[in-house]
């Protein structure tokens, strides 16, 4: 089987009116935006990937929803179903991090073998037993979520990575991102037009990378519970990667929407667009 894979990138929500100085330190003066949130689909053979999954709309996720301001959504099973892929057929799920809007429909997938940071998952496991005063550190925590990862590891499909990982399936590769939580990971997919990298939201935006000035002076999240250094460092690794070229960077919040990848399909106003 070929190691190369064929990639989606898919919005599923926007927020309204999110100050971009709530996510890019030294943006004061950037206003206000519509954040887009997405997930990718890597295809290859029988094999249907996601890295990250969406959330999905109804009970504790709609109640998070509206806590962060997403008016704007459409199910992530949808539009998978726009590409031909029913949830039953997703066969893995590699999660960036364990908040809401990127693990929040897990449960809609009960064929699909997990794969997060052993680090993250223990983490939040560590800070949901806080006492409330903590309650910052677990905000955007679904405990809900949570639960539906437990029962994954009931029946064995939860698995624990421990840092960096090559192959991990193969022609994808994992490495440890911390900075925006303990345990975040970014994901490496081969493809036929290079190694692209799903940041997570190890970045939310190119400024991040290219600095307010363009000189190559990152700016840290303005959103995070991990170390500044370490989001840095993580940066660092991610702009190594990808030696410099945004163009195979894949940001799970693109302010620009993938406006850069060719679209394939829009549904009630959200973009599939094809990364590979």
């Amino acid at each position: 089987m070929s190691t190369l894979w064929d990639v989606h990138v898919i919005e599923f929500a926007r927020s309204k009116d999110q100050p971009l100085i709530d996510l890019v330190n030294g943006a004061h003066d950037a206003g206000v935006l519509d954040l887009p949130f997405g997930f990718v689909l890597a295809q290859n053979g029988g094999r249907n990937v996601l890295v990250d999954t969406g959330f999905l709309n109804e009970g504790s996720g709609a109640e998070f929803s509206k806590k962060f301001g997403i008016p704007d959504w459409i199910s992530p099973v949808r539009m998978l179903a726009e590409l031909g892929v029913k949830a039953d057929d997703v066969t893995d799920i590699v999660l960036s991090h364990a908040h809401f809007d990127h693990m929040g429909s897990i449960s809609a997938f009960r064929n699909a073998r997990i794969y997060i940071q052993k680090r993250e998952w223990l983490s939040w496991n560590e800070a949901m037993a806080l006492p409330p005063q903590y309650g910052f550190l677990t905000a955007i925590i679904n405990p809900d979520d949570m639960r539906s990862a437990f029962d994954a590891a009931v029946e064995h499909r939860l698995t624990l990575v421990d840092g960096d990982r090559d192959n991990l399936i193969p022609g994808i590769h994992v490495r440890l991102g911390e900075g925006h939580t303990l345990g975040q990971q970014f994901t490496i997919i081969e493809t036929g037009r290079g190694r692209l990298v799903a940041a997570g939201d190890c970045v939310y935006s190119r400024l991040n990378l290219t600095g307010h000035r363009h000189d190559g002076v990152f700016a840290p999240l303005n959103n995070g519970i991990g170390s500044i250094w370490k989001q840095l460092e993580t940066m660092d690794r991610i702009n190594e990667e990808i030696a410099g070229d945004l163009s195979r960077l894949i940001m799970m919040h693109d302010n620009d929407r993938w406006a850069h990848l060719p679209l394939v399909k829009e549904v009630e106003g959200f973009r599939i667009v094809k990364a590979s």
